[in-house]
């Protein structure tokens, strides 16, 4: 099966042509005034950026209050939330949503959907994650292909006759899957156009990701690479590489907190969780940050001077990723990160 194919029955949205992944995105948190969206859009799309993303974490505001601001700044560059998920938000208003974006982008947009994190606090049950996404996606492309024969689901289900009201897209959206489990992972790979690693740096994660993507791939008919491997992570740069790092450990330990008991490759010290859990429990990110040691902020987040951030990177090219999202908060502030990222880091990456 082609990934054009794979789009068409799997994805979200209209069939239409086959797209090679991106390479090089950034990803913001949602917690920015309007005209700051729009100005580190526009900035990103100039300095050739191929994908602008919005993180849909628990407690901050919508992601696509941005996206749609961001719509409005550009012109070229996709733009999606990486990532929304079925527990705080249903199908139907996912659907709606993306076929806002798709419209408001003239086409650009993409969704990101995964299992969620620190959902426990509100009491939601996250069991069946793995066919809750399924279900879900099922019902956003047939809502947004305007198919309206209805789908089936123990969690979530779409009445045959409903459809979004407007009319199906005439753009294809494609499919991003966040997530770190090999389940997902493969399902992923047999739906998906991008799987994410999302708060990663770290190399030896790519080919135990691609091997999880790639079964789900072959099980489902397509070719092996058909779904392209995105890595994304804190990213702090500054020409002082020393104050870049001691920022990042700050950003890094709210997500350290969730992925680093996931990452099969490494042994997080639990005393080091322990830690930061305890701290950020308290509301001491510094603290939190101080617990992070060096060797692991460069598997969890890019951090340094624009020449380490740029090799940092081209190691996770090497180990075979298809699209390297720098995260939030880019810099010691966000348009100075903005500016050493497009015009020193990805000038040396496209190189490469």
């Amino acid at each position: 099966m082609t990934r054009s194919e794979a789009g068409v029955r799997g994805a979200v949205g209209a069939p239409g042509a086959p797209e090679r992944a991106a390479r090089f995105g950034l990803g913001f948190q949602s917690d920015k005034a309007i005209a700051d969206y729009e100005r580190l859009a526009a900035a990103a799309e100039s300095y050739g950026f191929d994908v602008v993303s919005v993180f849909g974490d628990l407690w901050y505001q919508p992601p696509i209050v941005a996206l749609l601001a961001m719509a409005r700044a550009t012109s070229r560059v996709r733009l999606g939330p990486a990532c929304l998920n079925p527990f705080t938000l249903h199908p139907v208003e996912i659907a709606g949503q993306m076929r806002a974006l798709a419209a408001a982008s003239s086409g650009r947009a993409y969704l990101g959907l995964a299992r969620g994190s620190w959902l426990e606090a509100l009491g939601i049950d996250q069991r069946r994650g793995v066919s809750a996404v399924q279900e879900a996606v099922a019902v956003v492309s047939a809502l947004l292909r305007g198919d309206t024969s209805g789908t089936q689901g123990e969690r979530f289900a779409l009445p045959a006759g409903e459809s979004l009201r407007g009319g199906p897209l005439p753009w294809r959206v494609p499919l991003l899957v966040g997530t770190w489990g090999p389940r997902l992972a493969r399902v992923a790979g047999a739906i998906a156009d991008e799987v994410k690693l999302g708060g990663s740096a770290n190399p030896a994660m790519v080919p135990l990701l691609r091997r999880w993507v790639d079964d789900g791939a072959a099980a489902a008919g397509r070719q092996p690479g058909a779904v392209g491997l995105v890595i994304g992570a804190v990213t702090v740069v500054d020409e002082d590489g020393a104050a870049a790092r001691r920022r990042a450990r700050e950003e890094c330990a709210m997500y350290l907190e969730v992925v680093g008991a996931l990452d099969r490759t490494l042994e997080v010290p639990p005393e080091v969780l322990s830690g930061i859990r305890r701290h950020l429990a308290a509301g001491e990110r510094s603290a939190a940050g101080a617990m992070v040691p060096g060797e692991l902020l460069a598997r969890f987040a890019f951090a340094g001077t624009p020449g380490e951030v740029a090799e940092q990177a081209a190691g996770l090219l090497e180990a075979g990723v298809d699209r390297i999202e720098f995260g939030t908060p880019h810099g010691l502030s966000d348009d100075e990160g903005v500016r050493l990222l497009g015009g020193k880091v990805l000038p040396a990456l496209r190189r490469c």
